[in-house]
């Protein structure tokens, strides 16, 4: 078991990987927004397999939130947490800094990181700059922590490949690794915004994963009609309850356009889609 330490300060973290580079060891971080559940657990234990230390943090971060998102809303339970975090004893280091501290002259006017046009497609048509705010962070935890490995679930598909593209292109020396998306028993991706469904909602919440399954099926066995096949899912969830934001293929690799009948590079099914005050992402590899 591994006695776990909170800091609140860029210099903290900063004095304690020093300590910890200076004796040889590896560097995970796990950077999350808190109200961890069994799928954050899964990217400590991941991280734990790849370094001798790992620094989990939590901080919900206002940049990437639209003006009529939740973040007033987001369910934080710190002190849940951290006891999670102990009772797993893999993490070294629990990171909790305050706005403050990593937005020292306000979120009004900060320095930013300009993501490529991808991060106007998909969820970023519907969730303007959500990106931008999403890297912008992540790469401020990046430089004060500059971990050996970044570990990320992969149900946020979008937000690794733009991330894979922001440490590739500004050099970074840090290795994001994906984990596949933990899901509850019923097939619906973990999330801290499932506990927005109602008793009701959640029951219907897994059909979103089942669309996908059945879609991609589908494709297989006759791409020509994908398109048709597309359009009956979209209509079979809004008749369910849910109100769809997109579902569309793409290339894996990039999340540039896929043809149905294409072949020689790996494609995912991506979805979005409101289920009452839940906005549910999940994605499939075809």
């Amino acid at each position: 078991m591994t006695q776990l330490e909170r800091v609140r300060t860029a210099n903290a973290v900063h004095a304690q990987v020093s300590a910890w580079r200076s004796a040889g060891d590896r560097v995970a971080l796990v950077p999350t927004m808190g109200n961890l559940h069994t799928g954050h657990l899964s990217l400590v234990d991941r991280a734990r397999e790849l370094a001798e230390r790992v620094i989990v943090s939590i901080f919900v971060n206002p940049t990437q939130f639209g003006p009529q998102e939740d973040i007033q809303t987001y369910p934080r339970t710190p002190v849940e947490d951290e006891s999670l975090l102990a009772r797993q004893g893999r993490t070294d280091l629990l990171f909790v800094p305050s706005e403050q501290e990593i937005y020292p002259h306000g979120t009004a006017d900060i320095v930013t990181v300009n993501l490529p046009g991808l991060a106007n497609e998909l969820c970023g048509r519907f969730r303007p700059g959500h990106f931008d705010g999403v890297a912008s962070v992540v790469l401020r935890f990046l430089n004060i922590a500059q971990p050996d490995f970044l570990v990320m679930g992969q149900k946020d598909y979008q937000q690794l490949t733009l991330l894979m593209r922001m440490l590739e292109e500004l050099h970074l020396h840090t290795e994001l690794v994906t984990t596949a998306t933990v899901r509850e028993p019923d097939g619906l991706a973990m999330s801290s915004r499932n506990q927005y469904l109602t008793p009701e909602e959640r029951q219907v919440a897994p059909l979103l994963h089942a669309a996908l399954a059945d879609l991609a099926v589908e494709l297989q066995q006759d791409a020509a009609a994908f398109q048709a096949s597309r359009s009956a899912a979209l209509e079979e969830l809004e008749r369910r309850g849910f109100r769809p934001d997109y579902l569309e293929l793409r290339h894996a690799d990039d999340l540039s356009m896929a043809e149905p009948t294409g072949l020689g590079r790996a494609r995912i099914l991506l979805v979005a889609a409101w289920l009452g005050r839940a906005r549910l992402i999940d994605n499939l590899l075809v």
